[in-house]
């Protein structure tokens, strides 16, 4: 019995490899954040390090996400960083939006709640120095800031 149970997982190990997710691979760069306003190089290093991979159009991907569940649970979790924010799209959101996703990245940041402790069990390169994380909040209300002004809005809103 525990035999056939075994041979039935691996049967079904190999047929969910048949199961592919789409790659977060797009290659169009027209509304990225890059496009809409000016990112210093360092923190654009910085974003595309400890960023990108979940909060863009252009994840990295290690080498066990071509294998099943992971694969599955990887796209999952990028699927989910991309709804909360996407730098790739930032054009793409209105005034609001931006100003206020920029104050929501200042504060993730900040707190340590970004990058996922998660995700830096197996990207230790994406930790942010405490250097890294003053540039990026900094960044951002800076550029909230500039974002509101020029819209003659409230840092209230």
């Amino acid at each position: 019995m525990l035999r056939k149970i075994l041979i039935g997982l691996v049967i079904l190990l190999v047929l969910i490899q048949l199961v592919r997710p789409e790659k977060n691979e797009s290659k169009n760069f027209t509304e990225d954040i890059t496009t809409a306003y000016s990112v210093p190089s360092n923190v654009q290093l910085i974003l595309q390090r400890s960023c990108y991979d979940c909060h863009s159009n252009y994840t990295s991907y290690p080498w066990y996400s071509n294998i099943q569940p992971i694969a599955g649970w990887l796209q999952h979790h990028v699927d989910e960083g991309k709804e909360h924010l996407n730098f790739s799209e930032f054009a793409t959101y209105d005034y609001k939006k931006q100003a206020h996703k920029l104050e929501e990245t200042a504060e993730m940041v900040e707190s340590g709640e970004m990058p996922m402790k998660s995700y830096l069990w197996m990207h230790g390169g994406a930790r942010l120095s405490e250097e890294d994380k003053k540039t990026l909040v900094n960044w951002s209300r800076i550029l909230r800031a500039q974002i509101l002004e020029s819209k003659n809005l409230s840092l209230n809103n």
